[in-house]
């Protein structure tokens, strides 16, 4: 399953939190982790599962997001639907300083979740004939992409096959650290002068051989949405997606807005001060510049919503519904997310999605996606009969919260397919 999301300061964004969150993910997802079981637990499952689907167990859930908060996360919120059964809980706080708890209904930065918006209104406009998935996106948004660079499909910038170059470590994207992000966190840059660091850096590999995440790719495809439909960004997701699915909390922000709408759990990064010693920083104000690419907020019950409306193929006729699960038949190129289907060199993510299957046979959709101080992941089995949203608060850049991503996952879906090198 995987993302989140962020080298550049959009590089190590995308190392902060698509990289960091969606290749752990999926690699620690293959390890299968067993969660144990425990007696608190809110909400009850309704219904017997699908026949591979494991049983709801409320025990094992709560317990997979307990034990907060810790030095590494502060809270988790987990919910649980389908026709297999419901539940959710909380678990930890969402304010370090009151001690107040999760909201269940909290708004979170999704992340790289929004990649899957961007995708959908893209392809939205294949189907609409008004651009063609095969040709060059060149073609459409001439002078973004940075000059010398070889024809890069539509299609491979949303199945993340078109081997553009990483952004360039620069000093305004700062050091990739929690001290950088937290003295730096209201700092903003426009779409085009993230891509513009791709200049003079060479492609990773030829254009369709291959695919590697890289968050490259929809800062461009957020520019051709904005360039064929004459719209901004969050308006075309705003008219597309948002209001016709009545998402009142689901929204891109302003770029020069750093708020995250009540309710909310804080985030924090544990800051190193000169004297050694660590303090707490709150990062819940953070510019949401990631944009297309990840900038966008939500909240677990919307998410959920729109996951189900995009898998029933309320937006998409069926030739574009196939490309949300349809996996490129290419290897995956330095691609740590997808190391699962006993083959840690099999490309694993569509026009839009990921794929994921457990040993017990359930193959798993969707996305993972993070900022600094929130990760989050909203799965679905394809016919709706298990969907998952989860929203977790690390304090570090180092992976510590993927133990509860496994646990999340493992007792959600099923120990996955070990990865085989």
């Amino acid at each position: 399953m995987h993302s989140s999301a962020r080298q550049t300061r959009q590089t190590r964004q995308t190392r902060w939190t698509a990289m960091a969150v969606c290749g752990s993910l999926l690699m620690a997802l293959a390890a299968g982790v067993a969660v144990p079981p425990s007696a608190a637990a809110s909400g009850s499952p309704r219904a017997a599962p699908e026949a591979a689907l494991p049983g709801l167990d409320p025990g094992t859930l709560q317990a997979a997001i307990g034990g907060l908060p810790n030095a590494d996360v502060t809270g988790a919120l987990l919910r649980v639907t389908g026709r297999a059964g419901h539940w959710s809980g909380t678990s930890g706080v969402g304010d370090l300083e009151t001690g107040r708890g999760v909201p269940p209904d909290a708004h979170i930065r999704i992340g790289s979740i929004s990649k899957v918006f961007t995708a959908t209104i893209v392809l939205q406009l294949a189907a609409e004939h008004r651009i063609d998935l095969d040709e060059p996106v060149q073609r459409y948004v001439p002078g973004v992409l940075p000059a010398g660079l070889p024809p890069v499909t539509v299609g491979q910038l949303l199945n993340h096959t078109s081997g553009l170059p990483r952004a360039a470590d620069s000093p305004e994207f700062g050091d990739g650290s929690p001290e950088w992000f937290a003295a730096n966190r209201l700092k903003s840059f426009t779409p085009q002068q993230v891509i513009d660091r791709m200049a003079g850096r060479p492609m990773q590999f030829t254009p369709g051989t291959a695919q590697q995440y890289n968050g490259m790719n929809y800062y461009v495809a957020g520019l051709l949405v904005e360039k064929v439909t004459g719209h901004g960004f969050a308006d075309a997701i705003r008219s597309r997606i948002t209001r016709p699915l009545a998402l009142r909390d689901t929204y891109v922000p302003d770029a020069h807005d750093p708020r995250l709408p009540d309710p909310h759990s804080r985030g924090y990064l544990t800051v190193k001060l000169p004297d050694g010693t660590t303090h707490p920083v709150d990062v819940t104000e953070q510019s949401p510049w990631p944009w297309a690419e990840g900038g966008m907020i939500s909240t677990p019950a919307d998410l959920d919503r729109f996951m189900t409306a995009l898998f029933r193929g309320r937006f998409l006729p069926p030739a574009q519904q196939a490309e949300l699960f349809t996996v490129p038949g290419v290897r995956s190129f330095h691609n740590s997310q997808c190391r699962t289907e006993t083959d840690a060199g099999r490309a694993c993510m569509t026009m839009g999605l990921m794929r994921v299957k457990a040993s017990n046979g359930v193959v798993v959709w969707g996305k993972t996606g993070s900022s600094p101080g929130y990760t989050s992941g909203a799965f679905s089995t394809r016919d709706l009969s298990r969907k998952i949203v989860y929203s977790l608060n690390p304090t570090t850049f180092n992976g510590a919260e993927m133990r509860y991503i496994q646990q999340i996952a493992a007792a959600s879906f099923g120990p996955l397919v070990p990865a085989r090198d």
